[in-house]
């Protein structure tokens, strides 16, 4: 009988090893503590930037539901939509019974979030802010879908092409620089938002680094008072781009020839791609360097 006993004893002690084993916990962007009993496999994307990081963490196959946007890799288009980063349908994402909801607070309904937590349903807040930290975000999204395989090799290629980038653009001669991503209104990015740490790592210096908002609103005026080197828009969600600027001819930027249009996609999402959208930044950036020559 005691032998019986023990042997019980073994067993339970052996199941909840293993129960405790299972669960996986990791801590999201925002601090929190995020604990799956299993491995995720019915997840939603709330943000087209979570979606590249969960195919890039071998998820992509898991993703159930993403937000308008979410176009890349090609396979991520035929992902069922659930909404767009402001307004989702909740019915729908509920249908969907996912076991883990990777959310972009910065982008997301907060009133639609609160309700989805409410119903005990796990979250990950995604929203990186520095380029160190999206090699982090794969780690840890592959953690929670147990695709650690995919996730830490994909990671440690982010960290190496990071570093590299790092290494060759160390101490290069400052430019100050305007960020415009949208010309109408005309908006830029603080110095807090994870495309100014792109920006230093090429030796860009942020002429609206200091404001308190995000993504602030900003004058013609403005800017022209800032008088930047170079100037920088995205190829998406523009009417004029940079050319808007081409009238102001005694400008620092259009002067030196230094208007220049990158991939938005690239640069704006705070993806893996981002890593190759930093390259072209940089080497912009030293483009406007080598004109300095010429004037």
């Amino acid at each position: 009988m005691k032998q019986l006993l023990a042997a019980i004893a073994l067993l339970i002690a052996a199941q909840a090893t293993q129960t405790a084993q299972a669960a996986i916990t990791v801590t999201d962007d925002d601090g929190n503590a995020v604990t799956l009993q299993k491995p995720a496999l019915r997840i939603i994307s709330m943000a087209p930037h979570v979606t590249e990081l969960l195919f890039a963490a071998g998820g992509g196959d898991r993703i159930v539901g993403a937000v308008s946007y979410s176009d890349y890799p090609e396979a991520a288009k035929q992902i069922p939509r659930i909404g767009d980063n402001r307004q989702i349908d909740m019915e729908r994402v509920i249908a969907m019974k996912p076991d883990l909801i990777v959310v972009w607070l910065h982008g997301s309904s907060e009133r639609q979030i609160e309700t989805l937590r409410g119903l005990g349903i796990p979250m990950f807040h995604s929203e990186p802010k520095k380029l160190d930290d999206i090699a982090d975000s794969l780690v840890r999204l592959g953690q929670l879908m147990g695709t650690e395989n995919v996730a830490q090799p994909a990671a440690a290629d982010l960290r190496q092409k990071l570093a590299a980038l790092t290494t060759q653009y160390a101490n290069r001669p400052k430019v100050r620089m305007f960020y415009q991503v949208w010309d109408k209104p005309l908006y830029t990015l603080n110095g807090g938002h994870i495309v100014s740490d792109a920006m230093r790592l090429c030796g860009g210096d942020n002429i609206f680094a200091g404001m308190k908002v995000t993504a602030p609103v900003v004058s013609v005026e403005g800017v022209l008072q800032e008088d930047p080197e170079a100037i920088f828009g995205t190829s998406e969600k523009n009417y004029g781009g940079v050319n808007l600027w081409r009238q102001y001819t005694t400008m620092k930027a259009v002067r030196g020839n230094n208007l220049f249009t990158l991939d938005g996609n690239l640069l704006n999402r705070a993806g893996p791609r981002m890593i190759a959208g930093t390259a072209a930044l940089c080497e912009k950036l030293e483009l406007a360097r080598q004109h300095r020559k010429g004037q």
